[in-house]
């Protein structure tokens, strides 16, 4: 059975989030920081996530513009995306729109008080970008 996990990549963090083995909960896994730009580092600590958890397949937000073109953001996750694909893995991506937003209204409306520290938002948008891709794929298999 495939297993993922689900990445918002930044310019200095990943947030990463994972799958349980039935792929029905989603849960955040950890934040992993790089010096800036520094993507080599941020792919060797998927990788390793990879072969730790056993997964099968990366789900990548890929942040496009409200008009639905691609910026920079965009860009810098299709290079991410290719750069997990030169390692023989399987990636997905998912548009990430206002997940960020989402995050942040999620962490007011449950008190959380210091939202962007530790990298919250990022960890939080990787779960809403896997739990929107697995939504995604179930209701396509219906």
């Amino acid at each position: 059975m495939k297993r993922f996990i689900g990445l918002d990549l930044g310019t200095t963090s990943l947030g990463v989030s994972i799958t349980d083995k039935t792929n029905t909960i989603v849960s955040p896994l950890v934040l992993i920081k790089f010096k800036k730009e520094d993507y080599n580092t941020a792919l060797k600590e998927v990788l390793d996530i990879i072969k730790e958890y056993n997964i099968t397949d990366v789900v990548l937000g890929l942040p496009k513009n409200m008009d639905n073109s691609m910026g920079f953001a965009a860009t810098r996750s299709i290079n991410f995306k290719n750069m997990l694909e030169e390692n023989n893995i399987a990636v997905h991506l998912e548009d990430e729109r206002l997940t960020t937003v989402e995050a942040i209204n999620i962490m007011k409306n449950n008190g959380v008080k210091k939202i962007n520290k530790s990298g919250n938002t990022d960890i939080l948008s990787a779960v809403l970008i896997l739990e929107s891709y697995i939504k995604r794929i179930e209701n396509e298999g219906k």
